[in-house]
């Protein structure tokens, strides 16, 4: 599915971490990212929570399409501009989610910087090659 010996040969900014951390870092960020929602959705706050669920759904497609436009398309700049509203909708969704739960926010803060560390290595990725 991924063409791994192409991203092996790229040209990689530095700090970028082995391929092998990758993996396991998403699946934790993954879980946290379900308990914030969890945390988010059984709160019950007499506000409006829509703002907060529109910003998790884009959040999360937009997570979702990274991966195909960088590996399977290696559409490198399309990837970018992808990672920068990924970056902004995860900064929306937890200052949504913070209004009615602050845990729920506080838990979504390593995903997001790990968010902008990979868009520090996307935009590396896409200048250096």
């Amino acid at each position: 599915m991924f063409d791994t010996e192409w991203y092996n040969l790229l040209i990689k900014p530095p700090f970028t971490p082995p391929a092998w951390i990758f993996a396991p870092a998403w699946v934790f960020l993954y879980l946290t990212i379900l308990v914030s929602l969890i945390l988010f959705t059984t709160k019950r706050r007499g506000q409006n929570k829509v703002n907060g669920y529109i910003y998790f759904i884009i959040q999360l497609l937009l997570n979702i399409i990274w991966v195909p436009l960088f590996f399977i398309q290696k559409n490198v700049g399309l990837a970018f501009i992808d990672i920068i509203f990924l970056d902004v909708f995860v900064f929306l969704t937890i200052k949504e989610f913070y209004k009615t739960s602050q845990s729920s926010a506080i838990i979504l803060i390593p995903y997001f910087i790990w968010v902008l560390f990979a868009t520090y290595l996307n935009c590396g990725i896409l200048f250096l090659n």
